[in-house]
């Protein structure tokens, strides 16, 4: 899968939120999306030691589903090193270049990606979904567990209920409602892809579990290459 180098790699939180400020004008965030895409790819980044982000050492996954009956299509994992230090806001730069390794290594071009984390609910309205799009050239959407940024209001109790994640009177994501009665996941775009695509896609990947199925093996694939690596 082609990557493309647009940056070099930053040495100060200055210079990250340069390069953030840099790409931000190269996303395209008017267009639909994907409304049927055939696969699906679910990045995800697992961290050795207490887990919290925080360790040098992690594994970064992606895998590959189709879209349709969500089988594993492909799958690649690279381990490396945090490649910046832990800064709210600058997250991506500690995981980029370990999930590039594993987004080079794969033979199938994803329709959409879907990154365990922010599109434009961001403080600089750059997340990891929107870095990876830009990247790629590809559609890219983020899922995150918790919100980052913004203020919303409780969606209803059913699955496919939704509200407005808003920031600085800014909508920059929905809160969705994936399993009826369970705590919401928070999506956001990145990159060629409106929201409503966005959410339809979570939809899809959610038929049993609240996070989606994309996350839940890139999360498995990557923990699994930490423990053999430390096994």
């Amino acid at each position: 899968m082609d990557v493309r180098e647009l940056h070099p790699w930053p040495a100060t939180p200055a210079e990250a939120e340069a390069i953030q400020d840099r790409l931000r004008p190269m996303l395209e965030l008017d267009v639909p999306g994907p409304a049927a895409p055939r696969t699906v790819a679910g990045l995800d980044v697992s961290y050795a030691g207490d887990g919290g982000g925080s360790g040098d050492r992690l594994a970064a996954a992606a895998v590959v589903l189709d879209a349709a009956t969500l089988e594993v299509v492909e799958e690649s994992v690279a381990v490396g090193t945090a490649a910046f230090p832990y800064v709210p806001g600058l997250f991506a730069f500690r995981e980029l270049p370990t999930l590039l390794e594993a987004l080079r290594a794969l033979e199938t071009t994803p329709d959409l990606l879907v990154c365990d984390g922010f599109g434009i609910a961001h403080p600089r309205r750059f997340g990891l979904a929107c870095h990876l799009g830009v990247l790629t050239g590809l559609p890219s959407i983020g899922v995150g567990k918790t919100a980052f940024v913004g203020a919303y209001e409780q969606p209803g109790l059913r699955r496919g209920d939704a509200s407005p994640l808003v920031d600085g009177g800014e909508t920059v994501g929905r809160v969705l409602r994936t399993r009826d009665g369970v705590k919401p996941v928070f999506v956001s775009v990145g990159h060629r892809a409106g929201l409503d695509a966005a959410c339809r896609a979570v939809l899809a990947l959610t038929p049993e579990y609240r996070l989606p199925e994309t996350t839940r093996r890139a999360d498995r694939l990557s923990r699994d290459a930490l423990a053999a690596r430390s096994g």
